[in-house]
């Protein structure tokens, strides 16, 4: 490690210097407080160093939300590994794919998915042991986790470089399949420092970890919630009712949020009202009548709206009630620029490409340099996302650039492509183009329009369950329509445009 790097086993280490006694991980019955967690990490990063894990290499961690979950991020970024958290949404086809693309040496797993991961590895030769996350000691050729923390080496000192990669998150795919957007602590850190800035908590700051921890909303909003020396409450899955509890006994300061998760606390405390007066902030994605509406039974709490990506973290954000349907303005260490097709800057109120240079900026996508290189192109990060500013500065998302055409349901990102080529997998489905339309509880949905082979015969729900069947849950459509054909251009391609144009209602 350099003079000037800091990274976040630092992070955890001044933690337990000055705030020792103070929670750091709460799940269910289980607690530690900061000197406990760093002991914890220290003890399973000596385990992964005897496992063979070393600088670089690779764990893949396929589970629900706990508190082993925080201790492995934490072990790796002392031994300077890299955390690859599989979606466990995904099909076993899928899973195979992220083990295969980022070849783990070691592999976490909850016991749901063991059989899941077990047979996609195989596949995989890179995969030296397996580790049950659910603590239900050894099951199915998975060793406890308990196993691997050891006291011996427990107190070694690694030399790790803060630029070096940390975690591999895999974001939809412009191709059809997922790329791994590799982060680097650095890179962590600086989105802690952006997102610490908004908020006027230190120490005290108390997060309800309800999002899960592959993606990188729930990943930067619990680094920050750490950074600042405070209390990540872990659930390992949304329960509306659970959550608004554990914020009252917890007194919860902060969550991340993406539709319909508002209006599912909503319902839960209509049936059952839960004191929210200790919350202060809650961020993401969700409409503005759930927002307005969860502001009123959490009095002291404001809601903050911005653009993000997995490859460059919080991009911009501000109080959502400064300027109600903004994106905010660039945060404390973005510097955010418009272009057009050419690159060429835009000038305020005129759409173009949002691109971003900053400390966050991810390091590239995983083995994919030409993709890199065409992300980074004239030394910025170009998001693939349109947005216009104003005059004071705020950010207007306007939508996808067409080629990296993108749909959002519940947070979630689902690229065309790869449904469609899921669609296509079905012998009666000659030609098929997926779109997004609005929806009022997952605040888009996906849409097939499709065109079925000569003869052959199909209903919407078999398209849907074999969809399903194929690639996670998420991303089958929601509604399906059969068209004797769709709209083309000259050069005969699928006319996307002329579909929504067409079929963009429900």
């Amino acid at each position: 490690m350099g003079l000037r790097d800091f990274t976040i086993y630092d992070v955890i280490c001044r933690n337990a210097m000055l705030y020792p006694g103070a929670d750091a991980v709460v799940f269910g019955e289980r607690r530690m407080n900061h000197a406990q967690y760093k002991r914890a990490c220290d003890r399973c990063a000596a385990g992964l160093t005897r496992a063979g894990v070393g600088i670089g290499d690779r764990i893949a961690v396929v589970a629900h939300n706990s508190d082993r979950f925080l201790v492995l991020y934490g072990a790796v970024a002392k031994i300077g590994a890299i955390v690859v958290p599989v979606n466990w949404r995904f099909q076993q086809d899928e899973i195979r794919y992220v083990l295969a693309d980022c070849t783990p040496k070691v592999v976490f797993a909850g016991s749901e998915y063991h059989a899941s991961v077990t047979a996609a590895a195989g596949q995989v030769d890179s995969i030296q042991a397996f580790y049950n996350m659910s603590g239900d000691g050894e099951a199915d050729g998975f060793e406890a986790f308990d196993t691997l923390l050891s006291d011996e080496g427990a107190d070694r000192h690694v030399d790790v470089d803060g630029d070096t990669g940390y975690v591999v998150i895999h974001t939809a795919a412009v191709g059809g399949y997922p790329r791994g957007a590799l982060l680097s602590q650095t890179n962590i850190i600086a989105g802690n420092l952006m997102a610490m800035t908004r908020s006027d908590q230190g120490e005290e700051e108390c997060h309800l970890c309800l999002l899960p921890l592959f993606h990188i909303a729930a990943l930067s909003r619990t680094m920050a919630v750490m950074h600042q020396g405070g209390k990540n409450v872990i659930t390992a899955r949304f329960d509306a009712a659970a959550s608004l509890d554990l914020i009252a006994q917890e007194r919860v300061t902060t969550f991340g949020s993406f539709a319909p998760v508002l209006k599912m606390l909503l319902d839960a405390h209509a049936r059952k009202p839960a004191d929210l007066s200790s919350l202060r902030s809650i961020s993401g994605l969700e409409d503005p009548q759930s927002v307005a509406a969860f502001l009123k039974i959490a009095p002291n709490a404001s809601f903050y709206s911005g653009f993000a990506q997995t490859e460059a973290m919080g991009v911009t954000g501000s109080n959502a009630a400064e300027k109600p349907g903004s994106a905010g303005r660039p945060s404390m260490l973005s510097r955010v620029l418009l272009v057009d097709d050419e690159d060429r800057p835009v000038p305020v109120g005129q759409a173009g490409e949002i691109c971003v240079r900053s400390p966050a900026v991810f390091l590239g996508y995983w083995g994919l340099a030409e993709e890199t290189a065409q992300a980074f192109r004239n030394g910025w990060h170009h998001t693939g996302d349109l947005g216009r500013f104003d005059a004071d500065g705020y950010l207007w998302y306007v939508g996808r650039k067409a080629q990296k055409e993108l749909i959002k349901p519940g947070g979630e990102n689902v690229y065309p492509a790869e449904v469609e080529r899921a669609i296509l997998s079905h012998g009666a489905v000659g030609e098929a183009c997926v779109i997004g339309v609005p929806d009022a509880e997952w605040r888009e949905a996906i849409k097939a329009v499709c065109v079925l082979k000569p003869g052959a015969e199909l209903t919407a729900q078999a398209l849907i369950d074999h969809v399903a069947a194929s690639i996670a849950r998420y991303k089958k459509p929601k509604h399906v329509v059969f068209v004797a054909e769709l709209p083309k251009t000259k050069d005969g391609a699928v006319d996307r445009a002329a579909v929504k144009e067409q079929y963009g209602g429900k």
